[in-house]
C-alpha cells in the first residue's frame, strides 16, 4: 500500500498542474486576498472620507442660509452648471458627485411653519459613497438650528431647550465587542476559501488517478499486482487526502504570517479583529481541515472511479463543487447560528464553527462533536468508495 501511495505522490510532484494547486495557490491566496482586502478597503473608506466632493447648488437665492452652509463645508467644492438639465450628464462624467435642487417655495414655507423639501441628485450605485452622509450632516445642522431659533422664542434655558429638541435620547451599548462585529463579516469568507482550497487541490490528482488511469489503461496492470483492492483504494485515498490537507494547511499557515508579518500595521475594527485571533485558534481550524480533507478525498476518488474517462469525470465533479458551496453559504445566512443541531451537518458545522473562531465566541463544548460527527461521515465514505472501487460493473462499465 505504501508502495503505491509513493508512487502516487511522486507522479504527482512531477505534475506543474497540482504543484501550482496545491502549494502556490494556497501559499499566496491568503496573504493576497486578506491583505489586499484590508489595505484596499481602508484607503476606500479613509480616502472617500477625507476626498473632496464637487456639487452643483440649484436654486442658491430660494434658501440663502442654507446655501452658505454648503459653502462653509471644506470638503465640497461648488461647481455652475448652466442648468437642471445638465445634472445627469454631469455626475456620469464625474464632473460632479451630487447636486442639490432648493424649490422656489422653500423659504415660504419655512417661515409659514410649514416643511420645506429639497432634491438631491446623486449615484446611488457608487461602491464606497458618502454622498448621502455629507448632504444629512449640512441638512442636520440646519434643522438644528432652525428648531433651537423657534424655541429660543420661548425663553427656554439650556436644559429645557434640549428637552424640547429630543425628550429622550436612546444610547446604544451592543455587547459584540469590535473583534466578534468584524469577524461576523470575515468569518464568512475563511470557510468557503479553505474548504474550496482543500476540495479544487485534490480535484485534479483525483480525476487523474482513475478516470485518467482508465484512459491510460494502466488501471488493469494495478489490479494484477499482488495488492489487495482495498489496500489500493486506501493509497490512492491518502495521496489525495494529503494533497487536500498540504494545501489546508499552507493556506492557514499563510494566514498566521500574515497575522504576525502585518497585523500591528492594520488599523480600525479589522486590526482588533486581527490581533485577537491566536494560534491555537488557528490549530483547531486546522484540526477541524482534517476530516473536511478526507471527506472531499473519499467523494473525489468515488466519482473518479465511476467515470469512463477524464472528460466524464471533470464533468461529474463540477456539481460536487455547487454542493459544497450550498453548505458554506447556508452557514452564512441571517439566523444560522452555530448550536447541537447545526453541528451534526456536514460543512455547514465547520463553517460555522470557523466563522465562531474568528469572532471569539467559539463554544468549545461543540468542537469534539463536530470533529466526531465529520469523521463519521469520512469513514462512512471511504467505506463507499472501497466497495465501489471492488465492483467490476462500476470499474469498468460500457
Amino acid at each position: 500500500m505504501w508502495t503505491i501511495y509513493l508512487k502516487e505522490l511522486l507522479e504527482l510532484t512531477r505534475d506543474r498542474k497540482t504543484l501550482i494547486f496545491t502549494i502556490l495557490i494556497p501559499i499566496f491566496a491568503m496573504p493576497l486576498i486578506f491583505g489586499g482586502f484590508a489595505y484596499v478597503s481602508s484607503n476606500m473608506f479613509k480616502n472617500a472620507k477625507s476626498a473632496e466632493l464637487r456639487y452643483a447648488l440649484f436654486g442658491q437665492q430660494h434658501a440663502p442660509a442654507l446655501s452658505a452652509r454648503f459653502g462653509q463645508q471644506t470638503n465640497l467644492r461648488l461647481v455652475p452648471l448652466k442648468d437642471e438639465s445638465e445634472i445627469r450628464q454631469a455626475i456620469a462624467d464625474e464632473r460632479i458627485k451630487f447636486a442639490v435642487v432648493i424649490p422656489p417655495q422653500f423659504d415660504a414655507a419655512l417661515q409659514q411653519q410649514r416643511q420645506a423639501s429639497i432634491t438631491l441628485h446623486y449615484n446611488s450605485a457608487s461602491t464606497v459613497d458618502v454622498t448621502q452622509q455629507r448632504v444629512r450632516e449640512v441638512i442636520d445642522g440646519y434643522n438644528t438650528s432652525l428648531r433651537q431659533q423657534s424655541l429660543s422664542a420661548l425663553n427656554l434655558n439650556a436644559g429645557q431647550l434640549a428637552f424640547a429638541l429630543a425628550p429622550v435620547l436612546l444610547e446604544k451599548k451592543s455587547t459584540a465587542d469590535q473583534r466578534e462585529q468584524m469577524g461576523a463579516i470575515i468569518g464568512g469568507m475563511l470557510p468557503y476559501l479553505l474548504l474550496m482550497v482543500c476540495l479544487t487541490a485534490a480535484m485534479y490528482p483525483a480525476i487523474d488517478m482513475g478516470a485518467g488511469e482508465k484512459e491510460r489503461g494502466t488501471l488493469e496492470t494495478l489490479l494484477l499486482a499482488p495488492v489487495p483492492r482495498g489496500a489500493i483504494v486506501l493509497a490512492k485515498f491518502l495521496v489525495l487526502f494529503t494533497v487536500g490537507m498540504t494545501s489546508a494547511v499552507l493556506m492557514v499557515g499563510s494566514m498566521a504570517a500574515l497575522l504576525l508579518g502585518f497585523g500591528n500595521s492594520l488599523e480600525g475594527n479589522l486590526a482588533i479583529m486581527v490581533r485577537s485571533i491566536t494560534l491555537p485558534d488557528l490549530a483547531m481550524v486546522t484540526l477541524m481541515l482534517v476530516p473536511t480533507a478526507a471527506i472531499f478525498a473519499s467523494l473525489l476518488l468515488s466519482i473518479s472511479i465511476y467515470a469512463k474517462s477524464y472528460k466524464e469525470a471533470a464533468g461529474m465533479i463540477t456539481p460536487l463543487m455547487l454542493l459544497t458551496i450550498l453548505p458554506i453559504v447556508v452557514a452564512m445566512l441571517p439566523g444560522v447560528e452555530l448550536n447541537w443541531l447545526w453541528a451534526m451537518v456536514p460543512l455547514t458545522n465547520v463553517s460555522l464553527a470557523m466563522k465562531e473562531l474568528v469572532k471569539g465566541t467559539m463554544d468549545y463544548s461543540m468542537f469534539g462533536v463536530i470533529l466526531a460527527s465529520t469523521t463519521v461521515i469520512a469513514g462512512a465514505l471511504l467505506l463507499l468508495c472501497r466497495w465501489w472501487f471492488k465492483r467490476e460493473a462500476v470499474l469498468f462499465r460500457n
